[in-house]
């Protein structure tokens, strides 16, 4: 039986929801949930507040570059570790307030003093950490699918992939150290859901697309329920490796756009570069250098590994995933006000500038 389980970065939203079905698990002693501030109501589809989190999650105000959590995994005798607190954003988007630098000093700092605490520990046995599909980078060189044992053609230099590749290399370096302790990464694809707030759902829900000239990525995407299953599964069970988890299929880009509605601007590469620079300035879209690369080249995944490993498929394909999203987040006014919410925001981005 699983005797605690400590949850980070229960403030976001699929960190609350793992803790919060954890928590309802018979089979789990105590879930205790450390963030730097408490976990938010679950949200509604439409992105309300839906009231009180559910389950029994105890709260603990810690900040992983802090001395504290050493003290929590201790007097907890924590046994189990879901790391769930990597921000994909700087600024409004990750939440961390202070730009890159302070993103990456929470992501990749905050990771190395959780898996030091781990490793001091006598009790913990189970470490689950989240990362994504990002570290494999997009690029016109890259294979038409990424294995979990697949190289990746370009070594990102810079934001969220940079830092979950050295997220990756201190859990590798920590499954050395501590061959007893089972730990498990999971790759996921770009999430998507009602409650999902991410740089791309933030793209796809702006009233005008821009999109690179000449280009038709191919995108996947895992649904937020299918999350939380996962990293609930290897949470209450020995899973040890490293894992993609994404839906069955892909779309295009152009598919995206088309099930959304919304107009299409197709801009040469270096105008979108610009256009995503100017976004990402007036903080209307983080248009981060890595998600302009998506944008361009794409990205699919294998998850035939994932699939063995827990005899598990999940609920939603990536279309069914997307349809999912959209319908959570209905433009007010219907299709036909389209049009003019897109020169509005073209306008905004121009003054902001």
């Amino acid at each position: 039986m699983t005797r605690t389980v400590l949850v980070t970065g229960v403030r976001g939203h699929v960190g609350a929801r793992v803790a919060a079905a954890l928590a309802g698990d018979p089979e789990i002693g105590r879930v205790i949930g450390v963030d730097t501030a408490p976990p938010p109501a679950p949200r509604g589809r439409g992105g309300e507040q839906d009231g009180p989190v559910p389950g029994r999650t105890e709260f603990v105000r810690v900040a992983l570059r802090g001395p504290d959590l050493t003290r929590v995994i201790r007097d907890a005798d924590v046994d189990t570790v879901v790391h769930l607190s990597l921000v994909s954003g700087s600024g409004r988007a990750g939440g961390t307030g202070g730009g890159r630098p302070a993103m990456k000093e929470h992501n990749v700092i905050g990771t190395m003093q959780l898996l030091a605490a781990c490793q001091r520990s006598a009790t913990v046995r189970r470490v689950v950490v989240r990362s994504t599909t990002a570290v494999y980078g997009s690029s016109p060189h890259a294979p038409a699918v990424f294995t979990e044992d697949t190289e990746p053609v370009e070594v990102a230099h810079h934001g969220y992939a940079r830092d979950a590749t050295e997220v990756e290399t201190y859990v590798r370096g920590f499954a050395r150290r501590r061959p007893d302790v089972t730990t498990t990464t999971l790759r996921f694809a770009n999430l998507m859901g009602p409650g999902v707030d991410s740089p791309l759902t933030r793209y796809f829900s702006q009233p005008v697309l821009p999109t690179v000239l000449g280009f038709d990525p191919r995108l996947q995407f895992v649904h937020e329920d299918d999350a939380v299953e996962v990293l609930c599964r290897t949470a209450g069970a020995d899973h040890p490796g490293v894992f993609n988890v994404a839906g069955d299929g892909v779309l295009l880009l152009s598919q995206c756009a088309r099930r959304t509605g919304r107009p299409v601007v197709p801009l040469p590469s270096p105008a979108f570069r610009l256009a995503g620079g100017l976004a990402r300035g007036a903080r209307l879209v983080d248009f981060s250098p890595e998600q302009l690369t998506l944008m361009s080249h794409g990205r699919a995944v294998d998850t035939a590994r994932i699939t063995a490993e827990l005899g598990w498929r999940p609920k939603y394909g990536t279309a069914a995933a997307f349809d999912d999203f959209l319908r959570s987040r209905a433009v007010p006014g219907g299709p036909g006000h389209l049009p003019l919410a897109a020169v509005d925001w073209l306008a905004d981005l121009l003054t902001k500038r």
